[in-house]
């Protein structure tokens, strides 16, 4: 007797399974992403505000607006290994709760005008902008290698949600104020430690199974990886970039489009005041460059998958050196500063979602957690220190001048696309 043609062969069942498990953990990532970045997002915002009424005085001020950025480059590369070793679950429920124990202690900080605590606070909360990133690429553990981009492109994208929602906690914040006699930034901080908590806890009760787990056990993985036996360390990682081109590409265009975009975008706001702006101007084109980054996340997302990130990289490139030209031609026209704004994240999105997953379709199993740790700890670290050096330059020179040093740094990332090289392993 011929066995049923209707009974589906081992494999078949298992791709099921994993089809199944990487919905609901998209699902998941989905909801955390939206509750997660709320709280995230105070930071920049509120965070930056309240730095400069504690501190009263402006160095300590902007040394405290980068420690959340900060938080998250240290942060990256333990989470990271932390996924490695105990799973994206475990590692992303601890991320959200640091940043909620972050968010908690910015309350006093607010409320009494305590200084340690608020760098240590903005510290902390800075896990929360790790674990958000780790978060694109544990959408890509499960994904059908076809669709791996457009799967880490909607966690970006939800993460707009929160950008949107976290500078605006002042007003609800007020509200609570009013009941609790709490002022209005620790009410802010209280509303984002409830929300960066909720995260954690709707990951830590729904992320079953743990997909990172589910890859290694589909793929054949024995025993703890490579990272987690070396505890997490740099090298590794950096072994691997090194023997590997397309991971090493991604990794460069990761870490250019962090650069070129926080260096002018830092600045731009300083422009557009010492050109007569008003707070209003800042505010609606900081809020269109938000949109720019992560509204087109889908499209890009659905471009990388069909073209290939070679080409979905390029793209950004081009758009990026329009932005630029446009800074460096018309600086004085506030029109043209926020069309290169909105470019500016436009282009940042299409290398960093090309960039990422290249990154995640060519790294090895064995460092992949870690890896993808470590790269978004080098791209928060590259990018803290391109915005404290773009204040200094702007003063000695001009926004314009920043405009085309930004382009000269563009050069090594082009230079290594458009080598003959696979970008892909599936390409």
């Amino acid at each position: 007797m011929e066995p049923s043609t209707t009974t589906p062969p081992p494999t078949a069942g298992r791709n099921t399974r994993l089809a199944r498990v990487h919905r609901r953990t998209m699902v998941v990532l989905v909801l955390s992403q939206i509750v997660g970045t709320v709280g995230v997002g105070v930071a920049p915002s509120i965070g930056v505000l309240l730095a400069g009424e504690v501190t009263q005085n402006e160095a300590w001020a902007g040394l405290a607006r980068t420690a959340s950025t900060l938080g998250a480059a240290l942060l990256g590369l333990p989470l990271g290994a932390l996924a490695a070793r105990r799973g994206r679950r475990f590692a992303l429920t601890t991320g959200w709760w640091i940043a909620a124990a972050g968010a908690a202690l910015l309350v006093p900080a607010a409320q009494w005008d305590l200084v340690v605590p608020l760098f240590i606070g903005l510290l902390l909360i800075g896990s929360g902008s790790a674990v958000s990133l780790q978060s694109r690429f544990a959408a890509t553990d499960l994904a059908e290698p076809r669709h791996r981009a457009r799967s880490l492109a909607l966690i970006v994208w939800v993460g707009t949600i929160g950008s949107v929602l976290g500078p605006n906690l002042g007003a609800p914040g007020g509200l609570i104020g009013g009941a609790t006699g709490l002022t209005v930034y620790a009410g802010a901080f209280l509303i984002a430690a409830v929300c960066l908590a909720l995260a954690g806890l709707i990951v830590f009760l729904v992320l079953r199974p743990d997909p990172l787990r589910l890859l290694d056990e589909a793929s054949g993985a024995a025993g703890p990886s490579r990272t987690a036996r070396n505890g997490g360390r740099f090298a590794p990682i950096i072994a691997e970039i090194r023997s590997n081109a397309p991971a090493r590409i991604a990794v460069i265009a990761i870490l250019t489009a962090q650069i070129v975009m926080v260096s002018i975008m830092t600045m731009t706001p300083v422009h557009l005041v010492h050109q007569g702006g008003s707070v209003n101007l800042v505010g609606i084109t900081i809020s269109l460059h938000v949109l720019g980054m992560y509204a087109l996340a889908p499209v890009v997302g659905w471009i990388t998958d069909r073209y290939g990130h070679r080409f979905a990289i390029w793209t950004g490139i081009a758009v990026l050196l329009a932005s630029l030209v446009l800074g460096a031609l018309w600086p004085d026209r506030t029109g043209w500063i926020v069309a290169s704004l909105i470019l500016l994240g436009i282009g940042w999105s299409c290398v960093n979602v090309a960039g990422s997953a290249l990154f995640a379709a060519t790294v090895d199993a064995e460092v992949r957690a870690s890896s993808q740790g470590g790269v978004d700890a080098l791209a928060n670290l590259c990018g803290a220190i391109a915005a404290f050096l773009a204040g200094p330059l702007l003063a000695v020179s001009s926004f314009a001048a920043l405009s085309i040093l930004a382009m000269v740094v563009l050069v090594p990332l082009m230079l290594f696309v458009v080598r003959r090289i696979p970008v892909s392993r599936e390409e």
